[in-house]
Order: C-alpha cells, then sequence, then structure tokens
C-alpha cells in the first residue's frame, strides 16, 4: 500500500539557528536526514557550524566516521547492517518527528550509537531507523554521528594546548550535538527541557561518561543504559599519549613531537600505523587509545570515583541482554536433549560448578531450557548489578532495572543476544526478520517501546501493559525481566551472576567485535 509522501519547495521547512533545512513527510512522520550540528579541525575541539543563506537539504544522511579496519558481513540475520560513505568530517544528525510547530513540547529523545568508541554510526544498524519510534511513541527522535576511535580519542595533550582534550574529542562532539538539540530541537516539536540519551553497548557507556561530564550537565534530563557496563574496558593504565603517538610519527617518517603531521596526514594510513603499532604498546601496558580519559572534561567512572552532584539527580534505565556473546550456532534440537547431555555439556565448560550453576540457573529462569546457561552473560550483567546498587543509594533520582530474556524462533530456539533488543526498543521488528514471532513479538516490543517512552516522558518506565515495575533499592534490584511474559524480580539472579563469573572461561578482550 502507498505511503504518503511530501517534499515539496515549501514543506517540511524548519529554521535552525544557523540556517534553514528542508526535509520530508512520509504519512505522518516529519523526517529530516544528514543535519550539520557541529564542525571540527582534526583532533580538536568543535566549533559551531557557519551560518548559511536558504534552504538546505536534510534529505541524505550525512557521512559517517572513518574505521580502522573493514567492516566485514557476518551474522546479519541477527543483527543487519547498513554501511555509508565515510569522511571524518562526520557531525551529522538525524531526527524524526509527528510535528514541526514550536508549541509541540514532546519529548525528546537522543540515541547513542554502539560499536565502543572506535566504531559504528547512527544508521549502522538497521533498528536504529527512527520513524517507527516517533510515530508509535509520540517522541522526537535524534540519531547522530560524532568521531571515533584515533580521530575521537586520542590523547595528543603532551604535544599542546589546541589537543587538550583530543582524548575525548568524541565526546565532545556528543555535547556539540546535545547544544544543537537544546538550540534548535523546540522546532522540530520538541521539549529541550526534557531530552533523554539513550545507547546500547558502546552507546551506554557514552550515556554514563556524559554524565560525569560537567559540559553535558543540563543538556539532558534522563538517560538509558543498555549493555553499556564491562569491568576494566574504559580503563588505561595511563593516560598519556606520548608513546603511542611518537610511535606513529615514526612509522610514518615523521619526527618525534612534530604531531603537526598528524592533522594532515591521510586517515587510512594514520589508521594503519596505528594497527600495526597499538597491540605491542597494549602488551606493555601502555596508553592506546580509542576510549575516553579522565580529566577536567571526564571526571571519571561513577562505580570509581562517585557519582557526580548532578549525575546524582538524573533518572536512569539501565539492564542488559540474558546471552549477550550467543551469537554462534544455536544448541540444535536443544528442547529434545536429554538431562545426561545437557549435563555433559555443562560440566564441560563449567567443570565443578556445574551441579551448583544450574540449580541457581533453574531458580532465576525457570521457564528457560538449561543449556541457556552455556551462553549466559557475567561480562555485562555483574558491572550492571554493581553501577545499579550504587546509584540507587543516591535518592535524588530513581533507578530501573531491566533484563531481556525473548528467546529467538531461529537455530531450535535462541536466547537473546547482544543488540537483540534494539529492534523491540525501536518498534522496528518489521524490519529484523528473526524477531518475529506471531501474538509474541508485536506485543512486546509495543511494551518495550512503551516502557523507554514513558521513561523518557515522565521518569517512570511503568504504563498498564507491564506489571507495577518498582525504582530500585541499594539493597533490593526490581529488575523487569521482558519476555514471552514480562515479570519485576527482586535481587533474582546476584548469586547466580557472581558464581558464573567466578566459573566463567575470561573473555579474550583483544576481540572487541562485541561492543560493535
Amino acid at each position: 500500500m502507498a505511503r504518503r509522501f511530501v517534499c515539496s519547495k515549501t514543506e517540511p521547512i524548519v529554521k535552525t539557528k544557523a540556517g534553514k533545512v528542508r526535509g520530508f513527510i512520509i504519512d505522518s512522520t516529519y523526517t529530516f536526514h544528514g543535519i550539520k550540528y557541529a564542525d571540527a579541525k582534526r583532533f580538536q575541539m568543535p566549533t559551531e557550524v557557519e551560518p548559511w543563506e536558504g534552504v538546505k537539504d536534510a534529505l541524505s544522511y550525512g557521512y559517517v566516521c572513518p574505521m580502522l579496519t573493514q567492516d566485514v558481513p557476518q551474522g546479519e540475520i541477527m543483527v543487519p547492517h547498513r554501511h555509508w560513505p565515510k569522511d571524518e568530517n562526520c557531525q551529522y544528525l538525524n531526527i524524526w518527528t509527528q510535528s514541526i510547530s514550536t508549541d509541540a513540547k514532546k519529548p525528546v529523545m537522543v540515541w547513542l550509537h554502539g560499536g565502543g568508541f572506535y566504531a559504528g554510526s547512527s544508521i549502522e544498524q538497521v533498528a536504529y531507523d527512527g520513524e517507527n519510534m516517533s510515530k508509535y511513541g509520540d517522541v522526537v527522535v535524534v540519531t547522530l554521528n560524532h568521531r571515533l576511535n584515533i580521530l575521537g580519542y586520542m590523547d595528543l595533550s603532551p604535544f599542546g594546548e589546541k589537543y587538550k582534550n583530543s582524548a575525548n574529542a568524541g565526546n565532545a562532539d556528543i555535547v556539540a550535538a546535545l547544544e544543537w538539540v537544546r538550540d534548535n530541537i523546540a522546532e522540530f516539536g520538541g521539549d529541550p527541557d526534557n531530552v533523554t540519551i539513550f545507547g546500547q553497548s558502546g552507546g551506554g557507556m557514552k550515556v554514563w561518561t556524559l554524565m560525569q561530564t560537567p559540559s553535558a550537565d543540563g543538556l539532558f534530563h534522563k538517560g538509558i543504559i543498555q549493555s553499556g557496563l564491562i569491568d576494566g574496558f574504559l580503563h588505561s593504565p595511563d593516560n598519556d599519549g606520548t608513546k603511542i603517538v611518537n610511535a606513529m610519527l615514526n612509522e610514518l617518517g615523521f619526527e618525534e613531537g612534530d604531531v603537526e603531521k598528524l592533522e594532515t596526514v591521510p586517515y587510512d594510513l594514520m589508521a594503519a600505523a596505528y594497527i600495526k603499532l597499538s597491540p605491542k604498546l597494549a602488551r606493555e601496558g601502555a596508553y592506546i587509545g580509542c576510549i575516553p580519559i579522565q580529566n577536567d572534561f571526564y571526571v571519571g567512572d561513577p562505580r570509581t570515583v562517585g557519582f557526580t552532584e548532578h549525575a546524582k539527580t538524573i533518572p536512569i534505565l539501565i539492564g542488559s541482554v540474558m546471552c549477550e556473546f550467543a551469537f554462534g550456532p544455536g544448541i540444535a534440537d536443544k528442547y529434545n536433549l536429554s538431562e545426561d547431555d545437557i549435563k555433559k555439556m555443562i560440566e564441560e565448560k563449567y567443570g565443578e560448578a556445574s551441579n551448583e550453576l544450574s540449580d541457581l540457573f533453574k531458580k532465576a529462569y525457570p521457564n528457560k531450557n538449561l543449556t541457556d546457561l552455556l551462553m549466559l552473560d557475567s561480562i555485562f550483567r555483574y558491572p550492571t548489578i554493581d553501577f545499579i546498587k550504587k546509584k540507587s543509594i543516591h535518592k535524588e533520582a530513581p533507578t530501573y532495572s531491566y533484563m531481556f530474556a525473548y528467546e529467538f524462533p531461529y537455530d531450535d530456539g535462541k536466547p537473546s543476544w547482544h543488540c537483540s533488543e534494539i529492534p523491540f526498543v525501536f518498534h522496528n521488528t518489521d524490519k529484523v526478520p528473526v524477531c518475529n514471532k506471531p501474538g509474541v513479538s508485536d506485543k512486546l516490543e509495543d511494551q518495550m517501546l512503551g516502557a523507554w517512552v514513558n521513561f523518557a516522558r515522565y521518569g517512570n518506565p511503568n504504563l498498564p501493559a507491564l506489571p507495577n515495575w518498582p525504582e530500585c533499592e541499594a539493597d533490593d534490584e526490581a529488575t523487569m525481566v521482558f519476555d514471552e511474559n514480562c515479570e519485576v524480580r527482586h535481587n533474582y539472579d546476584h548469586e547466580l551472576v557472581i558464581l558464573h563469573k567466578n566459573a566463567s572461561p575470561k573473555f579474550p578482550f583483544g576481540d572487541e567485535t562485541i561492543l560493535h
């Protein structure tokens, strides 16, 4: 069935602080792609865009940040991707809204993409499309690109004042985007005083690092962290880029300290030098970048240094998925396996802890197949529990916990994996076939979108379609388990997660594709 499409010389046109932009209307949704929110010289802080005359088209997505390595298609049935032209001049955002009246004052939801701090983009996953979230949630959705990897997170501060915050330039881009939202989003029907930032994986990490960034104070009012905690990932033994930067200069044939040469060298050459040199330096314990570092701009991990006074006032919705690392093949015919067969597989992985783990898993997930224990996550879940406990101490604002435990109709029943909740949050299961289960997935995406939107609108995710969802206390984590039948459980998996963390094989973080 054909949809209503409008894009003329006169509508939809919106005036921003820098000039007018033209988007398009599809059915009820006003859509604007590729609005430039900032400019920046390499390694330096972002600046406002220059004003323009006339009307600029916002009909094409903007450039995405260059990646260190070539994207490789894999697992597309589970997490379908889109790829786009790359350029380091990548400060662009996209908007979906149901109104362009300044009186509309709809909640604003700003999505921060995954990929750690080194990869990804605002349109990388098909499920990131904001039309359905805006339409069904009646909110303004914003997605954005920013500098990544060595362009956005490389410390050059020892080499000059203009590079003072190069180690956090990517997050500084996000702050600039939030300033753009503050200054312009009312023209797109949004309420600049009701902005929620939300993100998954690396995007979730961006949410809590921005909570600890004083220049972002007041630019957003709530945060949603999806699979955004991993112990040690944002820790570097030192925060001095001298070694890695001089090593790159040597590799490229420049003199040590001649950092201005890196401002103009082609990105691909610089990336190749970094890829060649960084593993050895990392093994030696040296800083190699690609993560934010603690300084005057970013005050540090709240679980280590404590929450800032402002961060304490931000309502948080936070959680993860049951089997974050379940990317590999499913367990064939798992519902027809004998107890002995399952027990043998579990013992091969967990050894002496197998029996106790099995008992705790059955208690935590009584309706799940025991083979799911083989893929259970504690790498994300353990630090998430810790974050919730430490944030819930502060009663200035509520903290809500969730777990995504849906089983997908794939490979004889596949437990939830990293990124698998995103289509449900965005109401985009129609775009990801593997999500679909008649009579189940439509209801679940309505529930999850509704919870996310209610949290953005009111600071509380409760809605009639879900059981009552209390906020967490420091000693009582009330977790909404999203599944075919949603329920709230209290401290339901804490013993399981602790034992699982200690009994599991250590994850090789040299392969960071999990954060993509």
